[in-house]
């Protein structure tokens, strides 16, 4: 898996860092924009800031290809987020378009099934498996007929995925401490959702962390897009985060 040094050993302390991420890659930047150029003009405004980009389905279908392989070609890493959920070939088939584009982070949605396709096709790129979205909470799951809490549903799925071979997961940092508790430290946690304190409102996102909160609960990655490039300072937003996230990781090291 590019760029990760990933001990998988279930019984390792969750409160233990296994995998070594530099502080300008724990924030993925939502690219989440229309027009490629204004999100490859984000990209360079943070140059060097943050190293690790998404690229969700609205930018992909506006600019394709070469819109990741230009973040790429800058030295930066991208999480292609486009949750591929078909029939097993037909992901096989798409997770292998992947490759050769420098793609560091892919999601996929799925069934036993569809997981294991994406597994055998995945090579060297860190697969995702995205649990449930943090825009769904206990309110959406009774309308679907769907009883208990949403951390239930994001365990069964994240427990499945990572013996399956998914690399990671996709969930909430409200599940991260379960899901480390119960599984250990040897996968990759992906956090959307992600608000700080001061702008913890005004979106379509509901189950929602601090930054801090987030990783001392055990994630690996914060996904950030709204919060940072609606700030009035993104760049001295994302050093108060970046700093929130040195002092979590570092009480999170102590035993």
């Amino acid at each position: 898996m590019k760029g990760y040094k990933v001990r998988m050993n279930n019984d390792t302390p969750p409160a233990r860092i296994v995998n070594k991420i530099a502080l300008n890659e724990r924030i993925i930047f939502a690219l989440d924009f229309a027009d490629p150029a204004q999100a490859l003009g984000w990209v360079e405004r943070l140059d060097g800031r943050i190293r690790f980009f998404k690229v969700g389905l609205q930018l992909f279908t506006a600019g394709w290809w070469p819109v990741v392989d230009a973040i790429t070609a800058r030295g930066n890493k991208v999480m292609l987020d486009l949750k591929f959920f078909d029939i097993p070939e037909t992901v096989l088939r798409a997770v292998e378009q992947l490759h050769n584009h420098g793609v560091s982070l892919a999601t996929i949605h799925g069934n036993d099934p569809i997981i294991r396709a994406a597994v055998a096709a995945k090579g060297d790129i860190g697969l995702l498996a995205v649990t449930v979205l943090t825009s769904f909470d206990e309110d959406d799951m009774r309308k679907m007929g769907l009883n208990g809490p949403v951390a239930d549903l994001v365990g069964m799925r994240a427990r499945k995925a990572v013996e399956l071979g998914c690399d990671g997961v996709v969930c909430s940092a409200l599940e991260v401490a379960g899901l480390r508790a119960d599984l250990g430290a040897g996968f990759l946690a992906v956090t959307p959702g992600i608000r700080p304190a001061d702008r913890s409102g005004g979106d379509d996102q509901r189950r929602i962390a601090t930054p801090g909160a987030a990783i001392a609960n055990g994630a690996d990655h914060l996904v950030i897009g709204r919060p940072i490039s609606t700030a009035a300072d993104p760049l001295a937003l994302i050093d108060i985060i970046q700093q929130e996230i040195a002092v979590a990781l570092e009480r999170r090291s102590k035993p």
